[in-house]
């Protein structure tokens, strides 16, 4: 088994202080790339929005991550230690490799599985747990944020 990023948070407040931290890179990675295919400041203005930065934010926040590749029976034995987590598993259950990300504040892990490509299944995976696990978290906090 390998563990691939470092991003586990235990609780809503640390996970949302880590996406929050990603938000200057995301600024500065889209800047960069627009600089690259020469947009004007007018040109900037009108197609870098918000949206743009934060689906930067989105990627950037998922690839710090931690994935845990390894084995059927080893993402099988973990299951059997935590049962108090809800499992949500991508995939074939017939395949050989596992890779999954836990998401303790959520008590969630999120599992995609695989047969050779463990690259593009970490990558989903990273997709797939931003998408079920954080996304709705933040959304629901800034929601909240927005009531006061």
């Amino acid at each position: 088994m390998e563990t691939e990023g470092t991003l586990s948070p235990e609780s809503a407040a640390a996970a949302r202080e880590a996406f929050e931290s990603t938000g200057p890179t995301a600024k500065q990675v889209v800047r960069e790339a627009a600089r690259a295919m020469e947009f004007g400041r007018q040109e900037y203005r009108e197609r870098v929005t918000s949206e743009v930065v934060e689906r930067a934010r989105n990627v950037i926040f998922a690839d710090r991550l931690a994935v845990t590749v390894g084995s059927r029976e080893a993402f099988d034995a973990w299951v059997d230690d935590y049962p108090e987590y809800e499992v949500i598993e991508l995939g074939s259950e017939e395949v050989d490799s596992v890779a999954w990300h836990v998401a303790p504040f959520a008590g969630t892990v999120v599992a995609a599985t695989f047969q050779n490509e463990p690259e593009a299944a970490v990558g989903t995976l990273r997709k797939q747990a931003f998408s079920r696990v954080y996304r709705p978290e933040f959304e629901t906090e800034r929601g909240a944020d927005d009531a006061e």
